[in-house]
């Protein structure tokens, strides 16, 4: 388990000390850099090598008679360090270090560049265009800059993030090989799953170190991608079996995963023949950031997945995304906009904060049509920032030592949905899982305890079926659910399949003029 924020500044203030006055020799650079990591509990050579060769774009090699470089500590797809003995110029380290960018592949750019002489330390951050420089005895000041290296940075998570087309490009290629190869149906609805949920965990500490699931997929299967298939099956066996009841001489690149727990990994499915291409398409989802991806990536990626199966089925079945911005425009004067003010009313009383804390941990949401589940998605990120807000003005009101632990009660076991078809309904679920990560690193952020819940014990209850069929009881009882909301299909009488005709003759028995009426005025009736 990563260190506390406080326990990482105490060590950064030890590991300057160590290294102030110490002779700043060019040979000394990887013991510095060895214990660089260390501070954030981290063991470099887990993660990043060094002096690695990289053989330059064809015009310099050739300008430099045929040799490459030696990049002096290298973090696939994350970091370059570059280090240069005391009193060098920084800058020319700097351009040293994006001269090897010609020699990487797409997958492998970092986003992050360090550049040291031992007395100082300069980090740009490639992707915000921003550099921070400062001596070294003020690391412990500045531990929030290298958040990447403990998995304490929160990313903004924004719809419009170009990485969310990415994703969801990605793993649509993916999935269109796979099935073209004839794995297809629930187990390639089931794998695909999988890897959304092993793809966001790799970047955002659920797996540790960051890197691992990559460093397995390069580092553990053959390039031609023949027993890809295999490796992957006897990851997610790992990944279902508890630390305790592991075999004792399980490879130890395997034994870093965690029990993950939550049903996710638990079902057996056959093994996929791969080829290089699939173990290609894998490596280049791998290389993006995955903690960047908004909640609404998982409609996205869902309606990327199905574009091949036509626009009219995906009508028929009512396939449809609602955008953030109007889900917000529905769940704040539903319920958000009471909650924000009744937290501005308690704010001075820390009697009511915790009881509005223990109020919106009771609150249960129902979506019966709830597809990938965008709505209680994005309804859950907004109640964890609500909570975060209560937990700040605690804080605020004296009580500095706060235990995040018993004090953060939202949890994704308060949401329920129904979706007919499996594979969003799948999604749904993991989706909740993630954002629930995502505000548990905000939450860790904040407090500085390293906050996680894993193995999994709650989940959301997302039920697979037709909705209109279904007594809504079975899912959530009508005496529990405080919130019912989401955006069922619109489809009208024209429109209508024989099967939805019969839908809306079950649900509406005994109206007369049903026939005129719109598709979805059967949740209505149901609700």
């Amino acid at each position: 388990m990563p260190f506390s924020l406080n326990e990482i500044k105490d060590r950064a203030l030890a590991f300057s000390r160590d290294w102030e006055g110490t002779p700043s020799e060019r040979a000394e650079a990887q013991t510095f850099w060895n214990e660089f990591f260390a501070v954030f509990g981290v063991t470099r050579r887990r993660i990043a090598s060094f002096e690695e060769y990289v053989k330059p774009a064809r015009a310099r090699y050739e300008e430099s008679g045929g040799k490459g470089g030696f990049i002096d500590l290298f973090w696939k797809g994350t970091l370059i360090v570059e280090h240069k003995s005391s009193g060098l110029d920084l800058d020319s380290a700097y351009k040293q270090a994006l001269e090897y960018f010609d020699g990487l592949a797409e997958r492998d750019l970092p986003r992050y560049v360090i550049v040291s002489d031992f007395a100082r330390i300069r980090l740009y951050d490639l992707d915000s265009r921003t550099r921070n420089e400062f001596p070294l005895k003020d690391l412990y000041k500045n531990i929030k800059l290298f958040g990447f290296i403990a998995g304490y940075t929160t990313q903004r998570i924004e719809a419009q993030d170009p990485v969310n087309i990415k994703a969801a490009e990605r793993m649509g290629r993916l999935h269109d090989r796979l099935r073209e190869s004839g794995y297809e149906g629930h187990k390639l609805e089931v794998f695909l799953v999988r890897l959304l949920f092993c793809l966001f965990a790799e970047d955002t500490t659920l797996f540790e170190p960051m890197g691992s699931f990559r460093d397995y997929l390069e580092n553990c299967s053959h390039k031609d991608g023949s027993d890809l298939g295999s490796r992957l099956a006897h990851l997610f066996q790992v990944l279902n079996t508890l630390e305790s009841k592991r075999q004792k001489n399980l490879n130890e690149t395997l034994a870093v995963f965690p029990y993950v727990n939550g049903q996710l990994f638990e079902e057996t499915l056959s093994i996929p023949t791969c080829d290089r291409t699939i173990r290609e398409m894998l490596l280049d989802c791998c290389a993006l950031d995955w903690g960047r991806i908004s909640p609404a990536i998982f409609g996205a990626l869902f309606q990327c997945v199905m574009d091949e199966e036509g626009s009219a089925r995906r009508r028929n079945l009512g396939a449809h995304y609602t955008s953030e911005e109007n889900i917000l425009k529905l769940i704040k004067p539903l319920f958000l906009d009471d909650l924000w003010a009744e937290f501005k009313a308690s704010k001075r009383s820390t009697k009511k904060l915790f009881e509005l804390n223990k109020k919106i941990a009771r609150l249960k949401f129902f979506d019966p049509a709830c597809g990938c589940g965008n709505f209680l998605v994005i309804a859950y990120r907004e109640l964890r920032l609500l909570e975060l807000e209560i937990l700040r003005a605690v804080r605020a009101s004296g009580q500095r030592h706060l235990n995040i632990f018993q004090l953060v009660q939202v949890d994704v076991d308060q949401f329920y949905g129904i979706e007919i078809e499996e594979f969003p309904a799948q999604i749904a679920q993991v989706a909740l899982w993630l954002t629930d990560h995502q505000m548990n690193m905000m939450v860790s952020e904040e407090f500085g305890q390293y906050f996680r819940r894993l193995p999994l014990k709650h989940a959301a209850k997302i039920q697979c079926g037709n909705a209109l069929h279904m007594d809504w009881n079975d899912v959530v009882s009508v005496y529990d659910v405080d919130y019912i909301l989401g955006n069922p299909p619109f489809v009208g009488k024209k429109e209508q399949s024989a099967e939805q005709k019969a839908d809306m003759a079950q649900v509406f028995a005994g109206v007369k003029g049903r026939g005129v009426l719109d598709y979805v005025t059967a949740w209505y009736m149901k609700a």
